[in-house]
């Protein structure tokens, strides 16, 4: 027997190794990289529990309209007459051996199955409506933590001019020049400032546990996002996006769906004037006679089923008319919904542009200036702690209008049913 052996050098071991971790820190991906807006929207789609019910009912819908087109099964006739003792079958006088089967009138089926789809479009639609609303949910929950997460920054920024202001207080009351009322009220601000952060992490831990539910992850799950507050303006025309809500909302489509289903009905109860039949064939045997062949046509009598027919016809001619008016109405809230989500964004957008051109600058200079002043003693401590808040409130206010034109912008496309980006 002939043995080989192989020894591999520490140092090409150690190579191989670590090329292997290489490799396998490659392949995997990251498991705390912060998530894109829409990375979050491709996990929710993919692992909210909502979303994945839905799919199962269009299944289930869709195994309805399979069943809508299957075919009756056929049954086996035997029949033993004149027999001469109980169970006798082998000498009965005489016996019939066939195969019998309902069947529907011509058209029935088909508008059966044509019902059956319509219900599957239905349920569709209802799927459709429950992404575009989790795409929504979670569009806003992510606008908002990048909102908590900035409004943070301020926070954190005010606690080190306020923290700031309160080592200069300090400064000029030891050396005489500031009463000790103006150290506690900087003192105050430093608390203030403490709790403000406080608030703003617990809005951070909230929104989190809500953007991870969306997920369909556990709310603790660690979660770090990445994107930008400031989004490219988008150009918008309200009368354009009337028309893409009317055609691509879900809930219109869903409607229609539903006025076709009801006319289908309708002319579902009047198919019923035409009756099914039953069709038989057998072979029929008498002792001492040739054998022969019996077919049977069985047709129900339409005396006592005319009034349940027109209750049919008149049930579904009233919901026809019905969902009609629904319809309608749901238009009009649409088209409300379009026009209050476009006058937010532009308004939004407007606010943007005054905070783009002169506030923020502004705000910026009158502080700087202001605590020049205060340094050189030809100010007060409560006039610094004013232009403070009025920079701090002017960065929170600038945020807050950014957030509400995302938000805006989230609504519009909600609203008709795509993203703008589709447009």
């Amino acid at each position: 027997m002939i043995r080989f052996r192989f020894r591999i050098r520490p140092v090409l071991y150690t190579g191989m190794l670590g090329l292997l971790i290489l490799l396998s820190r490659l392949t995997l991906p990251a498991q705390n990289a912060p998530l894109t807006l829409k990375q979050c929207i491709s996990i929710a789609l993919n692992d909210n529990p909502l979303i994945r019910s839905s799919q199962h009912q269009y299944q289930a819908a869709l195994a309805r309209v399979n069943q809508a087109k299957a075919f009756s099964q056929p049954t086996l006739n035997i029949d033993s007459d004149l027999q001469p003792d109980p169970f006798d079958i082998r000498n009965s006088g005489e016996s019939y051996i066939g195969v019998g089967k309902s069947v529907l009138f011509p058209g029935k089926r088909r508008i059966n199955t044509a019902i059956a789809s319509k219900a599957s479009d239905e349920i569709l639609m209802e799927a459709e409506l429950l992404k575009l609303d989790l795409v929504y949910r979670v569009k806003l929950a992510f606008y908002t933590l990048m909102l908590n997460q900035e409004q943070l920054g301020y926070a954190k920024k005010d606690f080190n001019l306020a923290k700031d202001f309160l080592d200069k207080t300090k400064v000029k009351f030891d050396a005489g020049d500031a009463a000790q009322v103006e150290v506690l009220r900087a003192q105050v601000e430093v608390a203030k400032a403490t709790s403000e952060i406080k608030k703003i992490s617990n809005k951070i831990i909230q929104t989190k546990g809500d953007i991870n539910y969306l997920m369909g992850r556990d709310k603790n799950n660690p979660l770090e996002i990445t994107g930008e507050m400031k989004q490219p303006v988008v150009l918008l025309n309200l009368d354009d996006l009337k028309r893409q809500a009317l055609q691509n909302r879900p809930e219109i489509k869903r409607m229609n769906y539903s006025l076709e289903k009801e006319s289908l009905i309708k002319k579902q109860a009047g198919f019923s004037y035409l009756p099914d039949f039953d069709l038989g064939f057998s072979r029929h045997t008498i002792v001492g006679e040739s054998k022969t062949w019996d077919m049977t046509v069985a047709l129900p009598i339409p005396l006592f089923f005319t009034q349940s027919v027109k209750g049919k016809i008149a049930e579904a001619k009233a919901n026809y008319q019905s969902l009609q008016s629904e319809l309608k109405n749901l238009q009009n809230a649409i088209g409300l919904e379009v026009e209050n989500a476009y006058r937010n964004a532009v308004t939004a957008k407007n606010m943007i542009n005054l905070f783009d051109q002169d506030m923020l600058t502004q705000s910026e200079e009158v502080y700087n200036l202001l605590l020049f002043s205060y340094q050189e003693g030809a100010i007060s401590g409560i006039e610094l702690i004013e232009a403070r808040k009025t920079l701090i409130e002017t960065r929170k206010s600038y945020a807050e209008a950014l957030f509400n034109y995302d938000a805006a912008i989230v609504s519009i496309e909600k609203s008709i049913g795509q993203s703008l980006e589709n447009k």
